[in-house]
């Protein structure tokens, strides 16, 4: 017995009840532990009854409720006899009764609802996104996403190229996305174009808060993970969050208040590890200083965050998600994810985002503090009336300089909508058109599929 407290593996009873068989139930669920029988709270010894005969009843009763065995052991305290039974971990759920009970800290907790089914599907060694959905077909899936998917996976080099130039279903094969003849949930999130069909809360609600949680506006990202990704970056960018303006030369300059890569990489960690058994959506909360990602996942047991911000093995919540976006090169694969993410606040001169972990999900905050740069500022009217030489040359070496701004954008983000070109060059809709109009003529960039819902594709070369 441990120094009289109650511990993950500790339990005192003063005396024994039939329905403490639960405790037992929690413990085997768990990581195996003790009840003592004839012990007070405070760890006082105040000895139980007909001992010799619960020695004989209890193991025999928790055989014929649960189909488990325990150690009964007597015990002698100042003359007073007490119990020691001891539950071994078992490898498969026991139930008491038909409930399932599984010990946590110095509690004995029902598994109920999500809790439940991922303490299932974790002794069944299997994980949420790898279960199979009946009537799902490749046909079902989104061809736009999965050229996008082969387009980032190549240049990753991740992946066979004849891999890639595979059909949708051979594609899906060999990401490990069939379970038998099944698809599995991952291949929903990740390719189909409406996975809340499937997957209840599979969307990100995003809103602007001013300080006392006065909401002032908000949106919902829907469509599968790839395309959440491309939504949330260019609506976090572009009306969410402020950037400062500056220029260099004639060059517009837009300083975001937290580093762009660390950012996406923020996103697509809620996204991948996100508890999709759980049906509220992932959220995002802007206000004037700062950003939150709240997902509601669930660390691996026995982590914290500091584990999470220490050197650590990668185990992802959903591993045939994080396997897919490793593919296609938008994650690493040995959990360096939180370390990215504070690399890039500190390369750039940010602040590093706080981590949390509570009964709400995984938390990670951006302070909003901008990086000091030194920069010239432009005013167009100055400019032209003082420097005639700048005059003369501006069109064709800031049409040059849009131009090459726009193609490392379309890289960037394929996906990207003419609204968030103009917010990013500072110049008119029609000079967009213009430019994009010229990079087509000049073969650099190709627009795949309709003209709402395309993306835009670099030629190679380019």
């Amino acid at each position: 017995m441990n120094n009289g407290i109650e511990s993950q593996n500790i339990e005192f009873k003063e005396s024994w009840r039939d329905e403490y068989q639960k405790w037992i139930c929690g413990f085997a669920n768990a990581q195996g532990g003790i009840l003592y029988v004839g012990i007070k709270d405070n760890g006082e010894v105040c000895g139980v009854q007909d001992a010799k005969k619960l020695m004989e009843d209890i193991p025999n009763k928790v055989r014929d409720m649960m189909g488990i065995l325990v150690d009964v052991n007597l015990k002698e305290k100042n003359g007073k006899q007490y119990l020691e039974i001891m539950t071994e971990a078992y490898p498969y759920p026991v139930s008491f009764r038909g409930k399932y009970y599984q010990r946590s800290g110095a509690t004995n907790q029902e598994l109920k609802g999500a809790a439940l089914d991922r303490f299932m599907l974790r002794k069944q060694g299997k994980t949420w996104d790898g279960v199979p959905v009946p009537y799902l077909k490749a046909e079902d899936l989104d061809n736009a996403t999965f050229d996008l998917f082969r387009k980032y996976a190549k240049r990753s080099g991740r992946m066979e190229e004849a891999d890639l130039m595979d059909d949708n279903h051979g594609l899906l094969e060999k990401l490990r996305l069939y379970e038998g003849s099944y698809l599995k949930r991952a291949a929903a999130l990740l390719f189909h174009p409406d996975p809340e069909k499937y997957v209840t809360g599979a969307f990100v609600k995003i809103g602007f808060f001013r300080e006392g949680m006065d909401l002032v506006y908000q949106d919902e990202v829907h469509g599968n993970l790839f395309q959440q990704i491309v939504k949330l970056m260019d609506l976090l960018c572009t009306k969410y969050m402020k950037a400062i303006i500056t220029y260099e030369g004639i060059q517009r300059i837009e300083t975001l208040p937290m580093p762009r890569e660390a950012l996406r990489e923020a996103l697509l960690n809620a996204c991948i590890n996100k508890d999709y058994a759980e049906p509220s959506p992932i959220q995002i909360r802007v206000y004037e200083n700062k950003v939150e990602i709240i997902n509601g996942g669930v660390l691996p047991e026995g982590w914290t965050v500091e584990t999470l911000l220490s050197s650590h093995r990668s185990m992802p919540y959903n591993p045939d998600i994080a396997n897919t976006f490793f593919r296609a090169g938008e994650i690493e694969a040995w959990g360096r994810g939180i370390e990215r993410i504070i690399t890039a606040c500190k390369n750039g001169g940010f602040s590093t985002p706080e981590f949390r972990y509570d009964a709400s999900g995984i938390w990670t905050t951006f302070k909003f503090e901008y990086p000091e740069r030194v920069t010239t500022q432009y005013d167009p009217e100055t400019t032209q009336k003082n420097d005639p030489e700048k005059t003369r040359n501006r069109p064709e070496t800031g049409q040059q300089k849009q131009e090459n701004v726009i193609l490392e954008l379309i890289k960037e983000n394929p996906y990207i909508q003419r609204k968030e070109l103009v917010s990013r060059l500072g110049i008119h809709e029609s000079s967009v058109k213009r430019r994009l109009a010229s990079l087509q003529e000049k073969g650099m960039i190709k627009h795949v599929g309709p003209n709402k819902g395309g993306y835009w594709e670099v030629q190679q070369g380019f």
